[in-house]
């Protein structure tokens, strides 16, 4: 109830008043989860606020991406601190078969329980959805369960609960043809049950790795990675039923991982790395900034938190908690995962 009571509140305040449009930010803290891990590299961070007040973080880790060894690692922030990373699931299928875990996803529901889901599988075209729970805030997790057939959970960033209490994750496929595909898996049971709803999916674009913003009078706006070179985008007014057609949005987008929030002031804040494909994948994910926009069309820097000659600053994740702060948590070049607080 509390995660939809804060919902039903901002959209309140979003409609009461104008929203405040800052030129920049405050960067309070830059650092790094840690700095000796248990594994070679490390990729695909989230973050959740736990009920305490505290911060709980994962990632995949492992010798290199889609290794067998890859598991999902938690770390805590008590204290000042952040604790040693832990292994909380791996792709152990018996004695003799074992498969990487990916892109780890952090989200609590309306009844409290913290769910962490991720993906296991040989590779992104054949891997499946898979969620872990906890009603201690991570100190235990329930058994290992399989989602329903053909559905993935949230693919990279986190679900949204809406202020009639349906969740919405986003969610996406990359086929063997080498078609990415976009939808939404829509819960009216707090999660127990899904129904998969396509975003555009005859168009030739590739799309994936959708994030979720809120706005006014229902209006529920799908940005989405892409090989277009700019963030795309989609719409909904009927809480996630139907989605606009895919439009490009003025976002440059090098074909890397985005996430995006909507703050208690009504507020969008979009994390992405400000540069178009280059000739491989990695290229253009050596900066990464932060922009601010109201209507979820014109969109402004206010920060930068990466600007290096060479390396990977990618896949963000972005969370405000209770107190206000804006925390975004993302990959730093395969060897950490970096924790950045944000003041607006």
């Amino acid at each position: 109830m509390k995660i939809i009571l804060f919902a039903f509140i901002f959209m309140l305040t979003m409609t009461s008043q104008a929203i405040r449009i800052p030129k920049s930010c405050k960067m309070v803290t830059s650092e790094y989860i840690f700095e000796n891990a248990p594994f070679k590299q490390c990729h695909a961070s989230t973050i959740v606020e736990l009920k305490d007040g505290s911060l709980k973080a994962a990632w995949f880790g492992g010798s290199n991406e889609s290794n067998k060894d890859v598991e999902i690692w938690v770390s805590d922030k008590k204290n000042g601190s952040w604790t040693a990373p832990v292994s909380v699931a791996n792709g152990i299928i018996n004695d003799s078969l074992r498969y990487a875990c990916w892109n780890p996803v952090l989200f609590r529901t309306a009844d409290g329980t913290l769910s962490l889901y991720y993906k296991v599988g040989p590779n992104p075209r054949e891997w499946w959805g898979m969620v872990i729970h906890s009603n201690d805030e991570g100190k235990s997790w329930s058994a290992p369960e399989k989602l329903q057939d053909g559905i993935l959970g949230p693919i990279k960033n986190k679900p949204l609960t809406l202020p009639s209490g349906v969740i919405l994750s986003p969610s996406s496929i990359e086929t063997k043809t080498e078609e990415w595909h976009a939808h939404i898996e829509r819960s009216t049971d707090g999660g127990k049950t899904w129904e998969k709803i396509a975003i555009d999916p005859h168009n030739p674009a590739k799309v994936i790795q959708p994030t979720l913003l809120l706005y006014p009078h229902n209006q529920i706006q799908a940005l989405l990675r892409s090989d277009q070179n700019l963030i795309m985008e989609s719409w909904s007014s009927d809480e996630g039923k139907t989605w606009s057609s895919l439009a490009k949005t003025k976002v440059l987008n090098p074909n890397s991982g985005i996430d995006a929030v909507t703050l208690s002031s009504g507020l969008q804040v979009l994390i992405y790395n400000p540069m178009a494909s280059g000739k491989d994948w990695v290229n253009g994910r050596n900066k990464l900034n932060v922009a601010v926009s109201v209507d979820g069309k014109n969109w402004n820097d206010v920060a930068v938190l990466e600007d290096q000659p060479s390396g990977e600053f990618s896949y963000p994740a972005i969370i405000q908690t209770t107190d206000q702060a804006v925390h975004v948590v993302y990959t730093a070049d395969r060897k950490s995962i970096k924790h950045v607080v944000l003041k607006f």
